[in-house]
């Protein structure tokens, strides 16, 4: 028998070079930023239907979530990426995970609903959010909602007590519309667009009036939605909300911070609310020269207050204050109630220098910055 011999040949595996293995590792790593930054979508389903939701970060959930709601107008990307973007927020960024979740058919791309669709109601959409909580296995969140988007996560709090660790309502308006308002909305829809309804809705008439870049950009985004309709058909579900029934005895067991700009659409409002909620664990911050969505147009402001309202909740202690405290004095105007009524005042003021702790939620405050 004869036996032939094979010459095999063997190839060394080489190992990457120190610079390859750099290059490879920068990669990894920038797919990953890249990643984070755009966020990963997701349609939830819900008892009522499918929500689109982005979430950014890991599912870290040994924290809550920080879960947003937007305005009638806004998707979530128009309306708080610009805050959750700013230099100073992501000090809160890296340490929470974001759930930003659009209302039925608001989001970017979304298809048109049929004629004669009949929207969800707002109580309804407040309903389907344990959905999503359940779906990225998070237990609580502590919510941020603009507008009708605070009037939903609202909603959502008053249901669900122990799902919510605390609660930043922007543009807060609790009561159902009364028949003045109703006879007035009634009127705009004749003589006014859509679009000039809502932008009266988000803004405030001194920005209106003086036509700024933030407001020529959102009049022409609303003006060319292709879905439209959608918005349209929101905007009358918020219209048609009703009455929160909010009280100091019987409303939430969380933590809340109150936001509103001066001047704004919504600022009366927002001061009715405060004298509604229970003075020992609300905060009421107006902001000057913020008009009506401070998170676009002084995103320096808010998120120094939210990084004070999170570390007032034991979370990030030792956080430093932010460039906007340490370049300026910020003078807090603290009030109290007693028996429902203001009974005596302070002024806390903040210098130049950081790593201040926060006021206590424990304590109502009322804030002009």
């Amino acid at each position: 028998m004869t036996t032939e011999m094979q010459e095999i040949t063997i190839t060394e595996d080489k190992p990457l070079l120190t610079g390859q293995a750099d290059s490879s590792k920068q990669d990894a790593e920038l797919a990953a930023r890249i990643l984070l930054d755009q966020g990963q979508e997701h349609s939830v389903e819900t008892p009522h239907g499918v929500l689109h939701v982005t979430l950014h970060g890991t599912r870290n959930s040994r924290r809550p979530a920080i879960l947003t709601f937007h305005d009638v107008g806004l998707d979530s990307k128009s309306c708080f990426q610009p805050l959750f973007k700013f230099d100073e927020m992501q000090e809160i960024v890296k340490n929470f995970t974001l759930i930003h979740i659009d209302a039925p058919g608001q989001e970017d791309g979304a298809a048109v609903y049929p004629a004669g669709y009949q929207y969800l109601s707002m109580e309804t959409i407040a309903e389907m959010i344990p959905a999503v909580l359940q779906f990225f296995n998070f237990r609580t969140v502590i919510g941020v909602g603009v507008g009708a988007g605070a009037y939903i996560l609202t909603r959502f709090t008053l249901a669900n007590p122990d799902s919510v660790e605390g609660l930043v309502l922007v543009n807060i308006d609790p009561n159902a519309r009364g028949w003045m308002d109703w006879a007035a909305q009634k009127l705009s829809s004749v003589t006014s667009s859509l679009t000039e309804q809502i932008m009266s809705h988000l803004f405030s008439q001194e920005e209106l009036s003086s036509n700024t870049d933030v407001v020529q950009s959102h009049r022409e985004r609303i003006n060319k939605a292709p879905h439209l309709l959608n918005i349209e058909l929101f905007w009358k579900t918020y219209n048609s909300r009703r009455d929160l029934n909010l009280d100091r005895s019987s409303t939430f067991k969380c933590p809340v911070m109150l936001v509103v700009g001066d001047q704004a659409p919504y600022e009366d409002a927002a001061v009715e609310c405060n004298s509604k909620l229970d003075p020992t664990s609300t905060s009421f911050l107006k902001m000057a020269d913020a008009g009506g969505l401070p998170q676009l147009t002084q995103p320096a402001k808010l998120t120094e207050a939210f990084k004070y309202f999170i570390q007032g909740m034991g979370y990030m202690a030792s956080s430093c204050m932010t460039r906007l405290s340490r370049s300026r004095t910020t003078s807090l105007s603290s009030s109290y109630s007693v028996e429902g009524s203001r009974s005596r005042s302070r002024t806390l003021s903040q210098g130049s220098q950081g790593g201040q702790m926060p006021p206590s939620p424990s304590q109502t405050m009322e804030v002009s910055c």
